[in-house]
């Protein structure tokens, strides 16, 4: 029931923030297969904002599951009610006058969509980190992979759950054809481009 809850504005708007911080805030929403590399050109993103001293911070799948969304399994239900409570928290980020990096496999089409939709125009940035299934496999950096075709992990992304590609995102990073320092690069330029940040 959500009776006699009433939004209460803030005093200090987002805009106050975003004068303060000297920069504008958004949500760069990094989707793709387990092992594309998300988590890892998130975190290099994230670490040259800091270094030029742009207000960020990375909400990571694993991370997040291990606190507010702990309690979610991997059917398609839970999956969905993970990405959308990531996405309310991205939303207070970037109410909050910052850069939020998202790296979550959010396989769903229609949940990254409902996602976008919570932002206005111009804060929400759709990052496909694309990487052939067989190179992810190769990587396998927490043995996902060879567990899901063994069957010990059901509704596996990309094994036996599906993988819904980006029709039309912001950005397309092939994490199998650039190193992170040039796909961060490559983000941290985009941001430039959108006056996000100064150059």
């Amino acid at each position: 029931m959500v009776n006699n809850i009433i939004w209460h504005e803030s005093t200090v708007s987002k805009v106050d923030r975003q004068r303060l911080n000297e920069h504008k805030s958004a949500v760069l929403w990094f989707t793709g297969l387990s092992g594309s590399g998300k988590s890892t050109l998130a975190n290099m993103v994230d670490a040259k904002l800091y270094a030029r001293g742009v207000r960020s911070y990375v909400l990571d799948g694993d991370n997040i599951r291990h606190g507010l969304n702990k309690g979610l399994g991997f059917s398609e239900a839970d999956r969905k009610e993970n990405i959308r409570r990531i996405g309310e928290v991205a939303k207070l980020f970037v109410d909050s006058g910052q850069i939020v990096l998202t790296a979550f496999i959010s396989p769903f089409l229609d949940d990254r969509l409902t996602v976008r939709h919570f932002f206005h125009n111009g804060e929400f940035f759709e990052v496909y980190v694309k990487c052939p299934l067989a190179e992810c496999e190769k990587r396998d950096p927490k043995g996902l992979y060879k567990k899901a075709r063994n069957g010990e992990i059901p509704n596996f992304t990309g094994i036996s759950s599906p993988y819904e590609e980006p029709i039309n995102p912001e950005l397309v990073i092939e994490t199998d054809q650039l190193t992170i320092e040039e796909a961060a690069d490559e983000i941290i330029m985009f941001l430039e481009k959108k006056k996000l940040i100064k150059r």
